[in-house]
């Protein structure tokens, strides 16, 4: 490791030992991840007995939508009201019963590009990881993720930022990319997440073409958990990132040089920190395990240029 890149951009304190897991946790993993999920987090009714909301499968009183709002520079519009919003589940428009900002503590994993086509980007890379982190908040809590020939969990959830800076530093770049293997682990990693809001920040420069999991299998899973994508692309768009991104209320940036990789991170960690919650109880209730699909609109209001909106675009309903 190069000593003065190092304490350029390593800001923060050394952790200790950092814990390196092998090839095999990723098949453990996948085979000891189980169940499915609410896209969009439900609250269960009083009658609930279910612990897991993971793995809920009960009857839901109130729907609850993440939502953000940006203006025309892409800057997080905080001051909205109820009355701002109109919601609809499948084309049929749902009273809002409630609105409120989420600024609790969130879940984070990296899911970091480690092929070979990566060596040049190394540096630039790591320090939008760090921008990312000096944004740390008290009971956030983050994972590192590699993947190159396949994916592997570098540092599994840990409370201090500075083990997933000494863990990027360990990552020596090679071989292909099987960037739809790392989403698919990463979520499944998610479910030993502690904090409602959850979120996938990928980084990479290429598309896939080393992975098992197909483009459709991926986007199942996806819509069926309640984690968020968002993802850096470096010098080519990928429409299958943009599709997860859509689907599951996160957001897609690219950027053209390497230097503006920091600024992107960071105009993302804004916006995944400063959203809304809005909560709606559906007018039917058809138990059927179906997806259903949300749409979200801002209502015009006076004096207020036009403003962007990301929302969960669906979700599974419980089945009985």
């Amino acid at each position: 490791m190069n000593a003065s890149r190092r304490n350029t951009l390593l800001k923060l304190r050394p952790a200790g030992l950092i814990a390196l897991f092998a090839v095999a946790t990723w098949a453990v993993s996948l085979l000891a991840a189980e169940g499915s999920t609410v896209s969009i987090a439900p609250r269960s009714s009083p009658r609930s007995t279910t612990t897991s909301r993971a793995t809920m499968k009960v009857d839901v009183s109130m729907v609850l939508v993440p939502v953000r709002v940006t203006d025309l520079t892409d800057r997080p519009v905080t001051d909205l009201s109820r009355s701002s919003f109109r919601l609809f589940e499948d084309n049929i428009e749902q009273a809002i019963l409630s609105l409120h900002t989420e600024d609790g503590p969130v879940s984070v994993g990296f899911v970091f590009d480690a092929s070979g086509s990566m060596k040049k980007q190394m540096d630039c890379s790591i320090a939008a990881v760090q921008q990312f982190l000096s944004t740390h908040m008290l009971g956030d809590e983050y994972f590192l993720m590699r993947f190159s020939y396949r994916p592997a969990i570098i540092t599994g959830f840990t409370e201090n930022p500075n083990e997933i800076l000494d863990a990027l530093w360990s990552i020596q770049p090679e071989g292909y990319t099987a960037l739809n293997d790392a989403i698919y682990l990463g979520i499944h990693e998610m479910k030993r997440a502690r904090n409602a809001r959850k979120a996938l920040f990928v980084l990479t420069d290429g598309g896939d073409n080393n992975s098992r999991y197909s483009d459709p299998e991926v986007r199942s899973l996806v819509q069926e958990s309640d984690v968020r994508i968002y993802s850096i692309g470096m010098f080519q768009r990928s429409n299958f990132l943009e599709r997860l991104a859509t689907d599951s209320g996160g957001r897609a940036h690219w950027v053209h040089k390497l230097n503006e990789l920091p600024e992107a991170i960071e105009k993302l960690s804004r916006e995944f920190r400063n959203e809304y919650v809005l909560g709606y109880t559906p007018n039917e209730r058809p138990n059927d395990g179906k997806y259903r699909r949300v749409r979200v609109e801002i209502v015009e209001t006076i004096n207020r240029t036009p403003l962007n909106v990301f929302w969960r675009r669906g979700y599974y309903s419980p089945f009985h």
